[in-house]
């Protein structure tokens, strides 16, 4: 049996939790033993529901500037649970886990789950991130675009990196949760959904996204957008809303849990984003056979493929998201064939199976075979 150490900022709502969570219930236990290690000192919802399955989670609370105590509380933890993987979610626990795991026999692994917008050169630690990258065991990045992201901004040489998509467990709807889920929104016979599900943020854009569908909604009356999530930015989007006359087109339905029937009456989702990894919520769409149109930007255009199952937009504008969602709204038939390409693509490529099947190979490597680092 393998004992992993995941080593992450928290467990809350979130894309890296999630790949967490898919990852400890998806091996076996009698091969894999997981344990989670947060570092901001709060287990979070992912976190909590895990406990209750039994996955011990271990709290610590990192201090501003190097912690030098994080790093010997770490190690012990390595110690005392006899760690083989030391799983690092995220660049920052990278740091502390590959410290920490210094002068024992635990291996370290890094994932970049995406990066901050907008991106900056990280020279101060070109060196320790050279060393760092040159002894740990395997590092891998959620899409092609992150990888490059790690080679330009953080120096870690791209033979080292290995791209592993996010995979999920397909949702499912059902005609009775859809009608519910319609009747909780308000929805009139005949009105028809296109939306969204994320974080109420700004580097989600959706901004720009009320400032599009300002420029549509009168060509298709039957139009009602819907934004699901939470955030920041909430006032500030329901101001924007009323200011553009469209406070009976948009319907903020807050943050959901589940939001699987929220997300099935949608008939087209949209992403806009300024920065992406690989969007949880955009493989949840696909599952679910909803048209996609996304921004190129991150890993969007390596999950939507243009003109197959979905819209990659030729630039990330007001005018451009407008032309081209009205251009695809009035033909059935390509959303269709996105529709039934998507599920097909998602089956092939982000099924949570193949994504931990490629982890599982890394854990499972004899520590007689890791003399050598590439």
């Amino acid at each position: 049996m393998k004992r992993v150490l995941h080593l992450t900022y928290d467990m809350g709502i979130g894309g890296t939790e999630q790949v967490i969570n898919q990852l400890v219930r998806g091996m076996d236990p009698a091969q894999v033993c997981h344990r989670i290690c947060v570092i901001e000192g709060s287990v979070g919802a992912i976190g909590r529901a895990l406990q209750q399955h039994g996955i011990g989670i271990d709290v610590l609370q990192r201090q501003p500037g190097f912690d030098w105590w994080l790093i010997k509380a770490i190690r012990a933890l390595i110690k005392q649970h006899k760690i083989d993987i030391v799983h690092c979610h995220q660049y920052t626990p990278w740091v502390y886990g590959w410290f920490s795991a210094l002068g024992t026999e635990a291996k370290v692994i890094f994932t970049e789950h995406g990066r901050f917008y907008p991106d900056r050169h990280r020279y101060k630690a070109w060196l320790i991130n050279k060393l760092m990258a040159a002894t740990t065991y395997k590092i891998t990045a959620i899409s092609k675009a992150t990888k490059a992201a790690l080679v330009e901004y953080e120096f870690i040489p791209e033979h080292k990196i290995d791209v592993i998509y996010n995979g999920i467990e397909p949702l499912v709807s059902t005609e009775e949760g859809r009608a519910k889920a319609r009747q909780e929104l308000g929805l009139q016979p005949g009105q028809r959904v296109i939306g969204t599900v994320a974080r109420l943020d700004p580097i989600k854009n959706q901004a720009m996204l009320l400032e599009a569908f300002a420029v549509v909604a009168p060509t298709f009356p039957e139009l009602q957008l819907l934004l699901v999530g939470d955030g920041p930015k909430r006032q500030h989007l329901e101001q924007l809303t009323k200011d553009l006359q469209l406070t009976q087109r948009v319907i903020f339905a807050g943050f959901q849990s589940p939001a699987t029937d929220y997300m099935a009456v949608m008939e087209l989702f949209l992403l806009p984003s300024l920065s992406e990894g690989t969007s949880m919520t955009l493989l949840e769409a696909m599952s679910l056979g909803i048209p996609c149109m996304v921004s190129d930007v991150g890993g969007n255009a390596e999950v939507v493929a243009n003109g197959q199952t979905g819209v990659v937009l030729a630039e990330n504008s007001t005018a451009c998201l407008a032309e081209t969602l009205a251009e695809l709204w009035q033909s059935a038939q390509r959303l269709m064939q996105y529709s039934e390409n998507s599920k097909v693509a998602f089956a092939k490529r982000f099924s949570v199976g193949r994504m931990t099947e490629s982890f599982f190979n890394f854990y499972s490597v004899d520590q007689r075979d890791r003399q050598h680092y590439e």
